[in-house]
């Protein structure tokens, strides 16, 4: 087994986990896992327990591994430490971030708006597609805070943030898109307080837009 192999595999999973092609609650059948990414028990053994560290995974005694559960209680505590990291990384980038980083946030912001419009004017757009653009913006958004460590713990709460996303799959339409312009301009003018304000507003619309839409479906 090569760490080139096993890290490739923690990384298709990974993937597969967040953006839903493994669904919440499933179990994770040596065999079945086998045939789909071509790679021996052992390999896959070393990719479950990392992800079941990170929390995208759960060990079940003798019975092997499944897919992360899903709940309210557990959406709403994503959310708030993503609002706790997000907070300070984006007011430290909001105040160091270089000319470089302004570039980064100006061409994500503009990734995004464009899908952003093509789904408001109806167009069927690429669901993964759109939220890799959303976080790329929002990753762009704190890549200037100077700390690794601090992006790092972001990122990992981010993904099972975005987990959530994929599963309930809503778009509040032209709200969330005035709300990443306005991240936009905030990050342009350098006015951390503003766009602090504007991103506690994002998560929260839309954790509440998510849970009523989930709601919808399954009453």
């Amino acid at each position: 087994m090569t760490q080139s192999l096993a890290q490739t595999t923690y990384e298709k999973m990974r993937s597969d986990i967040i953006f839903g092609k493994l669904a919440p609650a499933s179990r994770l059948r040596m065999e079945e896992l086998r045939a789909r990414y071509g790679v021996s028990v052992p390999t896959l053994r070393e990719a479950l327990s990392r992800l079941a560290s990170e929390g995208l995974a759960v060990a079940e005694d003798q019975r092997g591994f499944a897919v992360a559960p899903i709940s309210e209680a557990n959406l709403r505590e994503l959310a708030a430490l993503r609002s706790l990291i997000e907070l300070h990384a984006l007011e430290r980038s909001f105040h160091v971030g270089d000319l470089e980083w302004k570039s980064r946030v100006v061409a994500a912001h503009h990734k995004l708006s464009r899908i952003e419009q093509r789904m408001i004017a109806g167009d069927a757009c690429d669901r993964v597609e759109w939220k890799r653009y959303d976080s790329g913006f929002h990753h762009a958004l704190i890549m200037g805070c100077g700390s690794a460590e601090l992006l790092a713990v972001h990122g990992s709460v981010f993904d099972r943030y975005l987990r959530y996303q994929m599963v309930y799959l809503t778009f509040r339409g032209q709200i969330a898109a005035d709300e990443h312009q306005a991240l936009l301009e905030a990050a342009l003018e350098r006015d951390a307080v503003r766009g602090k304000e504007i991103l506690v507003r994002h998560i929260e619309g839309g954790v509440e837009h998510a849970l009523r839409a989930h709601a919808a479906q399954v009453a």
